[in-house]
């Protein structure tokens, strides 16, 4: 670490980073191996001092969402602060050190990994200047706290703290403490099942409105006729039970067995029965899943039905929080809530918190999963044909059900409704089913052309769609400014690493002064003929200056390209060409890469930090992300413009960039949001890959300008686009708007 600066003594890092367990260097200077999940250093030398101290880290490390955990111990108290590291970036945050400490140690991970740090240190600050970057953080990330001016903050915490007579500086940094907590899916599911889970359970007044709600639960599929009692009676037990603690009861749940199981179990049912008038038994001689959800049909009266599997459960509240979305839309025909598994303990993990209704995800995979409930009228609309290799497969059966629901003339998104509450606990780890053939099959019967083949992942398919004849000209826009070093490699790039040719690159130079540029500029638009170098002679507005190259764009389809952007390899604008010349789809997106192999776009997710986020953003290259996400066709609110193709005919139908208002900053979600408004849907490929050198070309926002103007920016989409910043359909109310890593809220 670097030494005390003399010229700011309240600058103080770590002299000594000395490892107390499961910490070893490596041969590579200043770097450590944690060997497991609980690693401990202890600090020495230029230790902060009390008070309030900005904590600056930046770390480098082989895997993704590091949570760090400092403590300070005095012979008073200990003091244990966790926050999350960013990848790539120096994370800061506030900090207060008591009075006295004798002792600093610092676990670097929660598990297993390779790490160094580039920058570690502490910088002493005075109270005014701490609580004013802690109010500001408050406004940025706190949902309590959205759209609010800092004095406005400040007031209602000490509105808060008057009511609970306590200070309003110690209910500031819980709230403020509470924005670094990074609740994992894995790591602190249990956790969140208590804290926040239980919370939201209705009172009974809540569930009295819902009575009325007329739905049937079906438990088919125990198929197996050498199952003795006891095995029966264990498989069933936890699923009729789940059925039984409903906090709003079904109106029928029919439990279908073949004469054998039901003569064995004969007086065990009856119990049952006699506890739960709704139940009814079915005996049936059909042995396939699919056969006896159709037989099982025939018989309900209500207007919903659940599909359960044996051995798999209900949450308790699952009926409860359907009929709240179904009485709230009442267009839908389909209900699909979240859901988790459970192990062989019983005990709930891997929770699948999904989006809303979202097309070209269900293509690529079967994310809708098991917890579904139908309207009994869409189901007899929809019958489905199983052919007999895959009557047995209930995995396979829903999303075919689901499929074939969206092939109905007069199918409308509005069929599909969310329930952001886990609602089916699944004790079956699932089929492992190749889905190829079924997206093949969905295809054919809508009449559409496409290549559907094995996804990156297990269980996901990539449809490739049809390259329209002749194939569309693109007019990929460079903006730039000088900084040659910088558009060299993205121009050379563009040029000889993409396969699809039929593109212009018009370089909308910004009034550069630099020879080398100009030079540079003159020479590559004499010597290859797809390129153009328009001249912007104006300010700096990132927004007039695309609208401005798209007015002189010859293309049909037009591509916002930064300057410091580089392909990795020769397909990608093919894959994004395909993807957006599809009628019904706006913005195209595309995977984004740091130099260093981290994610620097997965897509982006509205509301993160109080605007928009970048999608699993630091992970490394080959994680799969939150549900396979980073592996999978999907579409999304919004993209970046660092990467972003669409029709010309789009740009211009909501009339551009946002010239006036957005000069800068979030242009391309303000861009993404008209689209999505004007009823195109906005897509990410994970098949069209780049790296991006992020923003280095126009510098950060570090000067009072340039945060003024930020902060204008940020207050006219707040504005404009409140609502839906703080719902993205393409996201999930259960994760956070705090961190981009799709952890828990």
């Amino acid at each position: 670490m670097a030494s005390l600066d003399k010229r700011y003594p309240h600058h103080r890092s770590p002299l000594r980073f000395i490892p107390l367990q499961h910490l070893a260097p490596t041969q590579r200077p200043g770097e450590w191996q944690a060997s497991d999940s609980e690693p401990l250093f202890k600090l020495e030398g230029q230790l902060p001092w009390a008070g309030w101290n900005m904590l600056e880290i930046a770390c480098d490390r082989d895997v993704s969402g590091i949570v760090a955990t400092l403590t300070f111990e005095s012979s008073r108290r200990s003091i244990t602060i966790d926050f999350p590291l960013r990848m790539g970036k120096t994370t800061k945050r506030l900090v207060f050190v008591p009075w006295g400490v004798k002792k600093v140690t610092l676990k670097p991970s929660h598990v297993a990994c390779r790490f160094s740090y580039s920058h570690f240190r502490f910088v002493w600050l005075t109270p005014a200047f701490a609580y004013n970057r802690l109010l500001q953080r408050l406004v940025s990330t706190h949902q309590h706290y959205r759209d609010m001016t800092l004095d406005e903050v400040q007031a209602s915490l000490k509105q808060q703290a008057r009511k609970q007579s306590r200070k309003w500086q110690s209910l500031a940094r819980e709230d403020y403490d509470s924005t670094f907590i990074s609740m994992s899916t894995r790591r602190h599911y249990q956790q969140w099942i208590q804290q926040i889970e239980q919370r939201r359970a209705p009172d009974e007044h809540e569930v009295v409105p819902y009575k009325s709600f007329a739905c049937s639960v079906v438990v088919a599929g125990v198929n197996d006729q050498k199952q003795s009692a006891k095995q029966l009676k264990k498989m069933l037990y936890p699923t009729l039970a789940s059925i039984a603690e409903q906090s709003l009861s079904p109106h029928k749940a029919f439990l279908l067995l073949s004469p054998r199981q039901h003569r064995r179990l004969a007086a065990w049912l009856s119990e049952w029965q006699h506890e739960l008038a709704f139940v009814e038994i079915i005996e049936t001689s059909s042995l396939s899943i699919a056969q006896q959800r159709s037989e099982a049909l025939q018989l309900v009266a209500t207007d919903w039905v659940y599909f359960l599997r044996p051995g798999d459960r209900l949450a308790d509240n699952a009926l409860y929080q359907t009929a709240r979305i179904a009485a709230d839309n009442p267009a839908a025909q389909v209900l699909v809530a979240d859901e988790d598994g459970l192990d062989e303990h019983g005990v709930r993990h891997s929770p699948q918190f999904k989006p809303a209704y979202n097309v070209d995800f269900l293509y690529s995979t079967p994310y809708m999963g098991r917890a579904v409930c139908y309207r009994c009228t869409v189901l007899k609309s929809s019958p489905l044909a199983a052919d007999e290799e895959n009557a047995q497969n209930p995995d396979w059966l829903d999303y075919a059900q689901l499929l074939s629901i969206t092939r109905q003339t007069a199918f409308q998104p509005a069929w599909f409704a969310h329930v952001p509450h886990i609602a089916y606990h699944g004790a079956h780890s699932g089929f492992d089913t190749n889905f190829v053939a079924l997206i093949k099959h969905h295809f054919e019967a809508l009449g559409v052309s496409t290549r559907v083949s094995d996804g990156l992942l297990p269980g996901t398919q990539r449809v490739q769609w049809p390259m329209p004849t002749p194939e569309p000209l693109v007019s990929l826009l460079v903006p730039t400014r000088d900084g040659v070093h910088i558009l060299r490699p993205c121009v050379d790039a563009l040029l000889e690493r993409t396969d699809y040719t039929h593109f212009e690159l018009l370089i909308l130079d910004n009034q550069s002064s630099c020879k080398e540029t100009l030079a540079y500029l003159k020479a590559v638009e004499a010597s290859d003929s797809r390129v153009r170098v328009i001249h912007y002679d104006h300010p700096f507005n990132y927004s007039s200056i695309n609208n401005f190259g798209a007015a002189q764009a010859k293309g049909s389809i037009i591509g916002l390209i930064n300057n410091d952007v580089e392909p990795t390899e020769g397909t990608w604008l093919t894959e994004m060409v395909e993807q957006v010349s599809r009628p019904e789809i706006g913005c195209v997106g595309a995977k984004l890469y740091y130099p260093n192999d981290t994610v620097q776009h997965g897509g982006v997710i509205l509301g993160l930090g109080g605007m928009a986020g970048h999608s699993h953003r630091f992970f490394q290259r080959d994680d799969d992300g939150y549900m396979g996400r980073l592996k999978i066709t999907q579409n999304l609110s919004a993209v970046t413009a660092a990467c972003l193709l669409l029709r010309k005919s789009v740009f211009d139908e909501v009339g551009g960039l946002n010239e006036t208002h957005l000069a800068v900053a979030y242009n391309d979600v303000d861009l993404c949001i008209k689209v999505r408004e004007a009823g195109y849907r906005n897509l990410w490929t994970p098949y069209a890959a780049l790296y991006h050198h992020e923003s280095i070309s126009r510098g950060a926002d570090n000067t009072p300008e340039k945060r003024a103007r930020w902060l204008r920016e940020f207050a006219y989409m707040r504005k404009s686009w409140g609502e839906l910043l703080d719902s993205d359909p393409a996201y999930n109310p259960n994760l956070t708007l705090v961190h981009e890593d799709f952890s828990l809220r």
